[in-house]
């Protein structure tokens, strides 16, 4: 079934939903975000693929490293796969408590979940210095 303009929409709404979450330390309301099985990859950050809903609030509750003050969404492009799965790329950027900015790319998996749209897999992945 192709995608609605709703479930665009719908999915839009998710991918920046998770600025907000991080941002107001909101860990304990990513299921709002995520699937109970999601994996988040971060493994160019040196922290792996954290999967499962529960390591996930542990590790947002965690905030390892230097976490930005404002994590803001853009350039949000959604592409439909047979398999009822969906394929997001969107630009992250992070503004740091010193000012500086920082941007990466973020590759999600959405699924549709009885509960409505949810991220099963992010890899984050940083911006291309070369």
């Amino acid at each position: 079934m192709p995608l609605t303009a709703e479930d665009r929409l719908s999915i839009h709404e998710l991918v920046s939903l998770h600025g907000h979450l991080a941002d107001d330390r909101r860990e304990d309301q990513l299921h709002l975000l995520l699937t109970p099985d999601a994996t988040y990859d971060v493994t160019a950050y040196g922290m792996g693929a954290v999967q499962g809903l529960e390591a996930l609030v542990a590790l947002f509750a965690e905030r390892p490293g230097e976490q930005p003050l404002g994590h803001h969404v853009t350039n949000v492009v959604t592409t439909e796969h047979d398999d009822g799965t969906v394929r997001v790329r969107s630009k992250g950027l992070a503004v740091m408590a010193d000012g500086t900015a920082g941007t990466v790319v973020y590759a999600d998996v959405v699924v549709r979940t009885p509960a409505g749209w949810r991220i099963s897999h992010r890899t984050v992945v940083p911006a291309r210095t070369d």
